[in-house]
């Protein structure tokens, strides 16, 4: 019994002197591990931008010719955007208790489009990826307004608006799919105040691309009980309300008075990818929340559904590379996702990061 005594103190002792230190960081870093020289790296350009829903409906969409004409001279034959998937939509829908709110929010009601085609979302899915494989290089008419009718039918609007716009104007119209409904809805998203569709959807029918790819996850989303709801929101509320907050709020409203012109918004967005922003968004709102000392730890919970949703985004994008390996990346996504979309991407050992600022000069 001593010796055993005697072993389990060792181990013991062994375990106290080795404790982790407090400071202890990994030796393994991907980011300097990065391809060859002589291979082409993939490209990825953060694109921050405020969510255009935000500005005033006096708002002018031809104001953003001058960030689209740069954009369209970098090239990006990958495009990304702030969009939940049908797929994923599908699956949260299957997880109401957890997820009600969320698909209320982020997923768009595909019954519609599913009575025109025949085609669930899942079913859409496969049927969009099996068109897109065997493309022909000129598509006839009827054949976009197939595949816009899929895309809407499989949760993916931006794709759907982008077959839209590659339609001259007088094929914009029913059939192959597409009833007076889906109609309707094209053209409301062909004129909604929504970067994925002035931006995104523009940008990549301007560039001659069949799609873009929605990146968004919200599956670390969380359900509040009705008990907490009140508690929860109060501490975001004064988690919020710091000096930086409000130094960004000054700065929203003063680039705000200057969107009325194509100079303007051009401006607008190399401020809202500045490298400065990063930190600041950080100061205001996630480093503000990891400092809450409620009980519940609701800023801390608040601030795992957000790094958890960055890295599944990134996770998003970094597949889309692997379509096209050594291609450009336009990753269109909320200025506040801007900083950690790019340390995320920076340990990717085939990703090298591009100035937004720099092209938009």
């Amino acid at each position: 019994m001593r010796r055993v005594w005697v072993l389990l103190m060792a181990v013991a002792a062994g375990a106290s002197t080795h404790a982790p230190a407090a400071d202890y960081r990994s030796t393994f870093n991907p980011s300097r591990l990065k391809a060859p020289a002589a291979a082409t790296p993939n490209e990825v350009l953060v694109l921050g931008t405020p969510h255009l829903s935000g500005f005033p409906e006096t708002f002018d969409a031809r104001t953003l010719a001058p960030l689209l004409d740069r954009l369209a001279k970098w090239r990006p034959r990958i495009i990304t955007v702030e969009a939940l998937s049908g797929a994923q939509c599908d699956q949260l829908r299957r997880y109401s208790a957890r997820y009600s709110a969320t698909v209320a929010s982020y997923c768009p009601d595909t019954a519609a489009a599913r009575a025109a085609t025949g085609l669930d979302v899942v079913a859409a899915t496969e049927a969009a990826d099996r068109l897109l494989a065997s493309w022909p290089a000129a598509p006839a008419p009827a054949q976009r307004r197939h595949l816009a009718a899929v895309f809407l039918a499989a949760g993916d609007g931006t794709s759907a608006l982008v077959q839209w716009l590659r339609l001259a104007p007088a094929e914009r119209r029913e059939g192959d799919g597409l009833d007076t409904m889906l109609v309707t809805r094209l053209e409301l998203l062909r004129q909604r105040r929504n970067e994925n569709y002035l931006i995104a959807a523009a940008l990549a029918a301007r560039l001659g691309l069949e799609r873009v790819f929605p990146v968004d996850d919200h599956s670390a989303d969380f359900a509040v009980g009705a008990e907490e709801e009140e508690a929860f929101g109060a501490a975001l509320k004064r988690i919020w309300d710091n000096p930086a907050s409000g130094k960004r709020q000054v700065a929203e409203k003063a680039i705000s008075e200057r969107l009325g012109t194509g100079e303007g918004v051009l401006a607008a967005y190399r401020i809202y990818n500045a490298p400065e922003q990063a930190q600041l968004a950080f100061d205001g709102d996630f480093g503000a929340a990891l400092r809450d000392t409620s009980p519940q730890g609701f800023g801390r919970r608040y601030l795992t559904s957000w790094e958890t949703r960055n890295l599944r985004m990134v996770a998003n994008i970094r597949d889309t590379m692997g379509k096209a390996p050594g291609g450009r990346v336009l990753a269109i996504v909320g200025a506040s996702h801007k900083g950690y979309f790019e340390a995320y991407l920076e340990q990717m050992h085939d990703v090298q990061l591009v100035d937004a600022v720099a092209v938009l000069r």
